[in-house]
């Protein structure tokens, strides 16, 4: 099967309300935890090696990326959240913007979650799927770097962090790395995004 998402490109960044496109597009946003694999995670989906910037540095996406994967079908990488090394005032616009994105963008028509399967379901990634609660938006979690655990590990933190979402939102195991769910979870933002 072809993959719906490969044509993806950068179209711009956004780091105010007004700059978003017209509120009548489809859009996927992406959020997770400084680090936890957002970028390889788009990557991965979109089968492109390096449409978003993966980086060492903790914090490198400072605004909301739009990639679109077809005319009016974007994915939007959201500013890594967590530990990043940002000034306080800098941390403070994030956090506003990122709350009334969720309040007001009528496009969104879905969120993943990505975070470390190590560290699944962190306070970030449970005010993240509340947002998406609170819209009944669709959520879906990728918990990535699956590789770094055995079968049993994987299989042991997926069962009790579907049981903690408690069907607030879906999780799957992913890894960019050895290539773990990324079927399923472009599956997931295909649909989401009526491609």
């Amino acid at each position: 099967m072809a993959n719906p998402l490969a044509q993806a490109e950068f179209r711009f960044s956004a780091d105010a309300i007004k700059q978003l496109p017209v509120d009548t597009v489809l859009e996927v946003a992406f959020a997770g935890r400084s680090n936890a694999g957002k970028s390889s995670a788009l990557n991965a989906l979109t089968h492109q090696k390096s449409l978003a910037r993966t980086s060492k540095t903790p914090g490198r996406t400072q605004q909301l990326v739009y990639f679109e994967a077809k005319p009016e079908r974007y994915l939007v990488d959201l500013p890594g959240y967590g530990y990043a090394k940002v000034p306080e005032q800098v941390r403070l616009h994030w956090q506003q913007f990122i709350n009334q994105y969720f309040q007001v963008r009528a496009s969104l028509a879905g969120l993943i979650v990505v975070m470390d399967v190590r560290h699944p379901l962190r306070e970030y990634d449970l005010q993240m799927l509340d947002f998406a609660k609170n819209r009944s938006l669709p959520a879906h979690c990728l918990l990535t770097k699956s590789d770094k655990l055995g079968r049993g590990p994987q299989a042991k933190t997926l069962l009790e962090v579907r049981k903690a979402l408690g069907g607030v939102a879906t999780a799957q195991l992913f890894s960019a790395e050895t290539k773990i769910g990324i079927d399923e979870a472009r599956k997931v933002v295909a649909g989401w995004l009526q491609l």
